[in-house]
Order: C-alpha cells, then structure tokens, then sequence
C-alpha cells in the first residue's frame, strides 16, 4: 500500500477529484495548506501599498492506494491539476506499512476500497 500525497493549486481541486473518481478513487482526504517553492511567494496590493506575501495557498490531498494503482493515481493527479504554470504543485508517494478499517476490522487492502 502506499500514501499519494499531492499539493495543487486550489483552483485544480474539482477537475483533480473529478478525474480521480473517474478513475475509480472515490475516497481522499484535502487539507487546505500554505508553502512556497520556486514561486517563492507573490506580491499582492492593498489600499495602494504592496505586501510580499511569503506562503502561497495550496491543497494537500491524501490518498491510500494499492500499489499496482501508484502510477497510473499519480498520473491521473498531474494531467488534472497541470495547467502549465509556474506552483503547479507536486505529488509524493510515501509507503503505508498498515492499514485497518474501523468499522469492520478489515486490514490491509480490503480496508481501502
């Protein structure tokens, strides 16, 4: 099993969660995050005065997966949320040693579908 986390533009969020469900990935978890990259920030203009704004706003999405479906997931993920931009985000791919779903006691893959 693995955890594919991926940081998106929150702009991409529902064309991201539509090709997933497509896909057949109907179960995530979306975290609203700040962070900066290359972007390193942007400026932004309040009342005629400019602010450099450190932490661009980004959604994090977490999603357990078998691993015969890792690569096609993160593919399905970078073609939605891809827009061709600098901040377009990037996706992570961690290993899960175990997993059990509560309400039934399934362990393992059968508590991720």
């Amino acid at each position: 099993m693995k955890l594919i986390k991926a940081i998106i533009k929150p702009s991409r969020i529902d064309e991201v969660k539509e090709a997933l469900n497509e896909f057949g990935i109907s179960g995530m978890t979306i975290f609203e995050v700040k962070g900066y990259g290359r972007q390193k920030g942007h400026h932004e203009l309040y009342r005629g005065a400019e602010y450099q704004i450190d932490f661009v706003p980004k959604v994090m999405l977490e999603i357990a997966v078998n691993d015969d479906s890792v690569a096609d997931c993160m593919k399905v993920i970078s073609e939605a949320a891809k827009t061709g931009k600098i901040g377009d985000g990037k996706v992570f791919v961690l290993d899960v040693a175990e997993a059990i779903r509560i309400r039934t006691g399934e362990i393992g893959t059968d508590a991720l579908s």
